[in-house]
């Protein structure tokens, strides 16, 4: 369906206002209305609930244009049909005296401001906290396995950690919708509580069953309550920006992925694994005290009730939604294996205790990058693009950097670099791929519901790659080459996302 500004385009009309949306009644008014949308906007202090809906134009006081061409889209059905499209397959108004744009929904966002970027910040510290542990799995991983559970496998080991991956995205199929519903207060409140009781009980334990607990449920639940209401809101605030807002609140992952290593190698050796670990449970106090006060929501408060708490699978019969999961359940199942095992692989291949942890950090440094860059472009190239071309990247990585690496320390530098600048992207860019299908309302069912299933692929991908790594007598070969077939499916998916969208015929296309 065309997306241009001409009268079919133009005069979509936004049936129901149930959200406090600012309604968009034609082509002709639409300028009088937008900029109506904005002087209520810089009175509100951008809360959508504050904006007036524009008054309607009596028949009788239009132009004969206009009455005609109103009533042609309400003959044809044209705007009944254009409210069960995803709102990226419209238009986009912007006012040309302000920041705000209004998709063809009529659902108005700020594209900035003060309120609109504190909540990126806001996101920002959240993700800092539970993502950067997140990413510090590697060397938390390798810690353990050479103290307190010296005497388990790397397969035993690695379903601790595939246990916190799977949970922090898992939770998220009843987290979603009760944040479209209620906001994210509650939820980043009781997420910081179960993250910062995850770091402090760390010093404590000792036996397997202790991390599994602490790590694996309580961490993961953790994790959870705060990565999915971080990522959400920013939906609220932008549309053509989602992209860039979105990738520099997800660079707090990466930064936390870099400092975390980094504190607990220079810390572990003078002051032992329960004080470090308490060293950076002060760091994420800190963020998460922020995080609480700073993420918000623009969207009224709904009702607790069946349709609006309770997940729905009946998403999936968009097979653009259904193969944008697949595309991502490939991605993360092989995005933890480097993350979990590059510091054991560089302990393996002779490289010393530092560099082994300092490794992890490389990658993380590349990661900051890779989150923000590609969303940057991803806003005007087109998301699912940007997409496939950095999943391609991880796919070349693996297979042309990782696998021939052995005791080479610079070509393991470059393919940290390398693999986390393209695997940065798999965290900031599949949520706005994911909201591209849907409306704003139900950003975070759409998004929650895709990574729950996305999340058994982040519960077996560790263990699985531990095992295949028994099996193969402690060669990585194996494990690398899992990973980089994970990357190709997830490549033919996303690939196949555009294909259904634009056809064969058209691969140069802005999607």
């Amino acid at each position: 369906m065309s997306t241009e500004a001409g009268p079919a385009s133009t005069s979509i009309v936004a049936s129901d206002n149930e959200h406090g949306f600012v309604t968009n009644p034609g082509p002709d008014v639409m300028t009088t209305s937008e900029t109506h949308a904005a002087e209520n906007y810089e009175k509100s202090s951008m809360h959508v609930t504050d904006y007036e809906k524009p008054a309607q134009t009596d028949s009788a006081e239009k132009t004969p244009r206009e009455h005609e061409e109103t009533t042609a889209t309400a003959d044809d059905g044209f705007s009944r049909r254009a409210s069960t499209l995803a709102p990226s397959l419209r238009s986009v108004h912007r006012d040309p005296l302000s920041r705000v744009t209004t998709d063809a929904e009529g659902n108005v966002y700020p594209e900035g401001g003060k309120e609109a970027w504190l909540v990126v910040l806001g996101s920002f510290l959240g993700l800092f906290g539970s993502l950067g542990l997140v990413n510090t799995i590697g060397t938390f991983q390798a810690y353990i396995e050479n103290h307190q559970l010296k005497d388990y496998s790397s397969g035993n080991i690695g379903w601790i950690f595939g246990m916190y991956a799977f949970l922090t995205f898992f939770c998220g199929v009843q987290i979603g919708p009760i944040f479209d519903a209620r906001g994210p207060r509650f939820l980043v409140l009781a997420g910081s509580i179960c993250e910062m009781a995850m770091i402090i009980l760390l010093g404590f334990c000792t036996e397997y069953w202790h991390f599994m607990l602490v790590i694996g449920v309580l961490g993961g639940v953790g994790a959870s309550l705060i990565f999915t209401p971080a990522i959400s809101a920013i939906g609220h605030f932008f549309y053509e920006k989602r992209g860039v807002a979105t990738g520099m609140a997800a660079t707090g992952g990466s930064i936390g992925g870099i400092a975390f290593p980094l504190i607990l190698e220079a810390l572990l050796p003078k002051i032992g694994w329960a004080w470090a670990t308490r060293v950076v449970a002060l760091i994420c106090l800190i963020a998460f005290g922020f995080a609480n006060l700073l993420i918000r929501s623009r969207l009224p408060q709904k009702p607790f009730s069946k349709e609006n708490v309770l997940p729905d699978f009946r998403i999936f019969r968009d097979p653009r939604f259904t193969l944008t999961t697949a595309s991502v359940f490939f991605i993360e199942w092989g995005l933890f294996i480097p993350i979990s095992y590059i510091s054991s692989y560089a302990l393996d291949h002779g490289f010393s205790n530092s560099f082994s942890y300092q490794i992890l950090a490389i990658l993380n440094v590349g990661s900051f990058f890779g989150r923000w860059l590609p969303g940057f472009f991803a806003d005007f190239l087109g998301r699912f693009n940007t997409l496939i071309a950095t999943v391609a990247l991880c796919l070349l990585c693996n297979a042309c950097l990782w696998l021939p690496a052995g005791s080479s320390m610079a070509l393991l530098v470059i393919y940290a670099l390398l693999f986390g600048f393209s695997s940065g992207s798999n965290i900031s860019l599949t949520p706005v791929c994911v909201g591209q299908l849907c409306k704003t309302e139900n950003y975070g069912r759409y998004y929650a519901t895709a990574y729950t299933i996305v999340s058994f692929g982040t519960l077996t991908g560790i263990p699985i790659a531990g095992e295949i790594l028994a099996r193969c007598n402690g060669q990585y070969w194996g494990l690398i080459a899992f990973t980089t077939i994970c990357y190709a499916a997830g490549l033919v998916c996303c690939t196949a996302v555009k294909v259904i969208q634009v056809g064969w015929r058209s691969p140069l296309a802005i999607y």
